[in-house]
């Protein structure tokens, strides 16, 4: 493999003797990895059903729901795949969310989060609990990050796609946990990305270092003291790794550096990747003289908010409201109903013209804030009736649902054929290996297929 000259004299100065491994590293396969998602399936009945497919995993070191798979299978082209049972995910990028540690109930930001990969794992992470604010700066790969928040099944996500001085405006001393999974030179990729050894240069290293430092300044604002900011990179120039770490403690000295790891390709099986936690031990001046009147703001606009939803549902949409609880009523178990329907007594219902969605109950109102998922899309009112969303289906499970069908043939499913179902009548929760695909609706033994156009294979 071809490696852009100025890298290799700086990887043989950075490294010295060990610089001959990590080159040689580069003539030999890389690894393959795929992360469990605890929202749709357990860890141990995914290795079951991959192991029956001729998938054999192997336990990722650094990630308990991550594991190795050999490159001569394609898990990506599953019906579980698209049933959000698991994210393909190289091994090495999956230690950002093991030092961050999430849990289930606290506030979570994922300031530069595209495709997903991280913000999903933080979510199976925190079990549906909490409110996880999934953001991406370019628009384009904001909806890529919001179709994987969809298709991994996640409730209390809100996809955002602004800049970090805005969050940082909107947001301060907020979350309890924040992944700064910051744009770098990609030295992590040149094994499978020819075109990022084509841009890589020592000026982009030097461009990117700098834009880290900005995008952490604004993260160390949005935190509470107590919080952890985890740092992380696809690349090994130190300039972008340890000493935008140092640099980041000089500046914010309430920030202690508990922890940082350098995941090499030669020593470990993986492309590479840096990360670094950090824990905020105490406000600053400038963040004491704010914290007062933050907390004010921050329980105002949580009223705010959830008045104005309440508003919204009660009377602009009334109707829509009254289809949804019928739809509540006839499609979703009596428990998962009772939920539902506490969660939109308590504010968290939110209508986008003829378009429901469930806002997790922590956030504030997204007025002002480019949204391009707010929350938990539920479906749309259309005339006399309430048609659920797929983004909906794929967050249900089996046993949150009055009705449902395991699919025989599930290529059919995703390809948007009907099938047949027997006496089944309205709509039905159709599953694969257990976990939820999609919606059908039953009729006179035919479950017409609901599966998104968009989404169809050919």
């Amino acid at each position: 493999m071809e490696l852009p000259q100025d890298f290799t004299r700086r990887i043989r100065s950075q490294l010295g003797d060990a610089c001959d491994d990590f080159l040689a590293c580069y003539e030999k396969e890389r690894a393959y990895g795929l992360r469990c998602n605890p929202l749709k399936i357990e860890e141990k009945k995914l290795r079951s059903v991959l192991l029956e497919k001729q998938i054999e995993t192997e336990q990722v070191p650094w990630a308990a729901e991550g594991f190795y798979y050999s490159k001569d299978v394609y898990p990506g082209k599953l019906p579980l795949h698209e049933a959000g049972a698991y994210y393909i995910q190289e091994p090495s990028a999956m230690i950002a969310v093991s030092l961050l540690d999430p849990q289930p109930g606290e506030r979570i930001l994922d300031l530069c989060a595209a495709p997903g990969g991280k913000s999903t794992q933080i979510a199976g992470r925190m079990l549906g609990q909490g409110l996880l604010v999934t953001n991406e700066v370019v628009a384009q790969r904001a909806r890529i990050l919001s179709r994987n928040i969809e298709r991994m099944g996640v409730r209390n996500a809100v996809v955002l796609n602004e800049t970090p001085k805005r969050l940082a405006e909107r947001f301060p001393l907020y979350f309890d946990r924040i992944l700064v999974d910051a744009p770098c030179s990609g030295e992590g990729m040149f094994r499978k990305d020819i075109q990022a050894r084509g841009e890589w240069s020592l000026e982009q290293v030097e461009i990117c270092a700098k834009r880290q430092r900005d995008i952490l300044e604004k993260a160390a604002s949005m935190l509470k003291p107590g919080g952890i900011l985890v740092y992380s990179t696809c690349t090994f120039a130190p300039q972008e790794n340890e000493q935008n770490a140092e640099w980041f403690v000089r500046q914010y000295p309430q920030f202690e550096l508990q922890r940082q790891e350098q995941i090499w390709p030669h020593l470990q099986r993986g492309e590479g990747h840096f990360a670094a936690r950090f824990y905020k031990k105490h406000l600053s001046k400038e963040e004491t003289a704010i914290s007062p009147a933050c907390e004010r703001t921050a329980d105002t606009a949580k009223k705010q908010a959830r008045k104005k939803n309440v508003r919204k549902s009660d009377t602009d949409k009334a109707a829509g409201y009254e289809q949804l609880q019928e739809f509540c009523t006839t499609t979703l178990s009596e428990e998962m109903c009772s939920r539902m329907r506490l969660q939109i007594s308590s504010g968290q219902l939110a209508v986008f013209g003829d378009q429901l969605y469930l806002l997790p109950a922590e956030i504030r109102s997204l007025d002002g804030l480019k949204a391009e998922r707010a929350g938990l899309h539920l479906g749309c009112c259309k005339k006399r009736r309430f048609e659920p969303a797929h983004a909906l289906a794929m967050a249900l499970r089996p046993e949150d649902v009055t009705q449902t069908t395991e699919t025989e043939e599930p290529e059919r499913f995703l390809r948007g054929e009907t099938t047949g179902c027997g006496d089944q009548k309205g709509w039905t929760l159709v599953t694969t290996d257990g976990c939820s695909a999609g919606w059908g609706k039953a009729s006179q033994g035919v479950l017409k297929n609901h599966y998104p156009k968009g989404l169809r294979r050919n």
